[in-house]
């Protein structure tokens, strides 16, 4: 596994080894087994359908790591979904999904922390977008978490159960094991509720609100050969980033408050597109940026050219969210000349997730 080193100037810098652990050693139940819950098991299946997300920036790089979630951020859900099936067993422990790892560790955590001792039999099958800035992980981690919850009689609130998922957040490793990664609770929020969220620090949900109701998402991906996963994105994060974040992080934080809220209580697509587009000139989204080069702006540019109202790119990319009146033939007649081509067409969810049972 790689060291990472953080340097916040001449006389700061730490070395963060980043340790692979198998799945369910290192559980962290925030206490929560203290609280002796009465579980009432339910009978049948629990489906439950979580939006991805749409992750527009953090709001401060300085205050998360890999072992310590938060730093804050805005993101959206989309109308492109992950599933979760759960349903309670005596004991065994059986998840049909082809990552494994990172449930079963999740599934160990809730255990302890609930107290639950049976099993559970899991089926999941998510948007299949890895590692381009749609929150797969995220997405699938709080359909499971929410699944696994209601098959036991909803022992956790929501904002248990993302919190948990936070300071939980793991990736897998070529080996099989897993490791801590950084995770902001972006994606888990927009996924329960819907819509648009602003979130503060240690994965406070500070504001969401309904978002482009009625308009269209298109998802674009340019061909790129820089990584958005391992050593690269964990360097890019926590150097680069975090430094451009010390200098802009008042300013994200305004414009957040004085300009994007206001926007979306008056459902005012364009200056909500105005906000975003300079937030990607600033901090630590500058250098998410940076990293796929000059020409994901030069991309971005061109599309704002078009007098597309919305566009963003997500978390470190290269997907980049347009949100519009236009509708698909008429993007596509815009794009084309630019060499780009539509990946994903659909809409924002402002519903969150969803939630049925099957006996």
């Amino acid at each position: 596994m790689p060291i990472m080193k953080i340097r916040g100037g001449d006389l700061d810098l730490v070395e963060y080894e980043f340790k692979a652990f198998a799945p369910g050693t290192d559980l962290k139940t925030l206490g929560l087994e203290k609280k002796k819950f009465a579980l009432k098991p339910v009978t049948g299946t629990v489906h439950v359908r979580a939006p991805a997300r749409i992750h527009l920036t953090v709001l401060d790089m300085n205050r998360f790591a890999p072992d310590h979630p938060g730093g804050g951020g805005i993101g959206f859900a989309i109308q492109c979904y992950c599933t979760a099936e759960a349903e309670c067993t005596k004991k065994e422990i059986v998840i049909d999904y082809n990552r494994a790892p990172i449930v079963r560790n999740f599934v160990a955590v809730f255990r302890k922390a609930v107290g639950y001792t049976g099993g559970f039999r899991i089926k999941i099958t998510d948007h299949e977008h890895k590692h381009v800035g749609l929150g797969s992980t995220s997405t699938v981690m709080i359909a499971v978490a929410t699944a696994m919850n209601e098959a036991v009689g909803c022992p956790l609130s929501t904002t248990q159960l993302r919190h948990l998922i936070g300071h939980n957040y793991v990736e897998e490793t070529a080996d099989g094991r897993i490791a801590f990664g950084f995770e902001t609770g972006v994606g888990p929020a927009v996924s329960v509720h819907g819509g648009m969220a602003v979130m503060g620090d240690e994965l406070s949900l500070a504001y969401h609100h309904p978002f482009a109701e009625g308009r269209n998402v298109f998802i674009i991906i340019p061909p790129t050969d820089i990584s958005s996963a391992g050593t690269q994105e964990f360097d890019l994060l926590m150097n680069k980033a975090r430094t451009l974040d010390y200098r802009d992080r008042e300013l994200k934080a305004y414009l957040f408050l004085m300009d994007l809220v206001p926007a979306l209580e008056k459902d005012d697509l364009r200056k909500a597109g105005d906000v975003i587009w300079e937030i990607e000139f600033r901090g630590s989204k500058r250098a998410e940026v940076e990293h796929h080069s000059f020409e994901i702006y030069h991309h971005m540019s061109q599309l704002r050219e078009k007098k597309l109202e919305f566009v963003g790119m997500s978390s470190v990319g290269p997907s980049i969210a347009v949100v519009t009146e236009l509708d698909r033939k008429a993007v596509e007649k815009l794009i084309k000349p630019l060499g780009l081509k539509i990946a994903i067409a659909t809409e924002v969810d402002n519903k969150g997730l969803v939630i049925t049972r099957k006996k």
